[in-house]
């Protein structure tokens, strides 16, 4: 039920934080909550204030990281009409298959056992589009979390879509997040950018990790020389002025590419996204 006097009203109270009539001034619990048997210790929401920074690319590296460091891992991926993870994990062309009544789905495991759950694992082509409304979608992301039999996850890195609409909306409601890592680019815009993932998250009273500067710039093979393409990096002074942590300055490698786009990004060690690591690792002993 919605109400038509609410300005902005989606038409769907689960993506909606206003306390409106329609809800008959009683809180509404939208948490999600893990079907019988699915275990997840860790969830983090990697997201972005625009499209184009390589949030996926983030998102894979650190699931990829947690299990060279010997942690259980998952993807939920929630960009639900361009999802890419089953690709950079050589999972293109996978199905998923579900329990005989279908109340129950089981995520995509790749030959390093990094487990996942992505819209493009139900199409019959990675190519079909997927044409809903907001409200669908967020719902999807929700079932994602809660219909999956997650098996014995120690960390879920939750790949969003860009922006802070209903998707975001719903993770932040409704999933157990424990921090928010924030991904951005030299441009400009940055500052306006991370300020408004800055602003959601602490609207929705979760903690961010810090920010992750990809495409910073490009070293030169050779002679080893850095060229900042896009200008000079301003993620310092961004994270002074919110009290942030700068866990990477990415470069633009084509290697990583070409291992996103065969299938292999959890293959190497790379050397990148290690004081993230050492920074969720130290937040999850405090909050033991």
């Amino acid at each position: 039920m919605a109400n038509e006097n609410v300005e902005g009203c989606t038409h769907n109270c689960s993506t909606c934080t206003a306390e409106c009539s329609s809800r008959g001034g009683e809180a509404v619990d939208l948490s999600a909550h893990l079907c019988e048997g699915a275990s997840v210790k860790h969830v983090y929401a990697v997201m972005s204030g625009k499209g184009g920074v390589g949030k996926t690319m983030v998102t894979s590296l650190l699931a990829a990281k947690f299990m060279q460091k010997g942690k259980r891992v998952a993807i939920l991926d929630a960009d639900i009409t361009g999802p890419s993870i089953p690709q950079a994990f050589g999972l293109e062309g996978e199905r998923i298959c579900a329990n005989s009544d279908g109340t129950v789905m089981f995520p995509a495991e790749n030959k390093n056992g990094i487990q996942v759950m992505s819209a493009n694992l139900l199409l019959d082509s990675a190519t079909d589009p997927i044409i809903w409304r907001g409200s669908l979608i967020a719902t999807a992301v929700k079932q994602f979390y809660e219909e999956t039999l997650w098996q014995d996850v120690d960390y879920m890195f939750v790949d969003m879509p860009p922006g802070t609409g209903d998707v975001p909306l719903t993770v932040f409601q409704s999933l157990p997040v424990d921090g928010i890592i924030v991904v951005t680019s030299p441009q400009e815009l940055v500052t306006m950018i991370v300020e408004k993932a800055v602003n959601m998250a602490k609207k929705m009273q979760l903690p961010i990790v810090g920010l992750i500067e990809n495409l910073s710039y490009f070293e030169c093979p050779e002679c080893h020389k850095k060229t900042f393409l896009f200008g000079p990096s301003k993620i310092d002074d961004v994270a002074k002025k919110f009290d942030l942590d700068v866990l990477a300055k990415m470069p633009i490698d084509p290697k990583i590419a070409s291992l996103m786009d065969s299938g292999m990004i959890d293959e190497p060690d790379l050397p990148y996204l290690d004081e993230a690591y050492e920074k969720i690792a130290s937040m999850d002993k405090v909050s033991k």
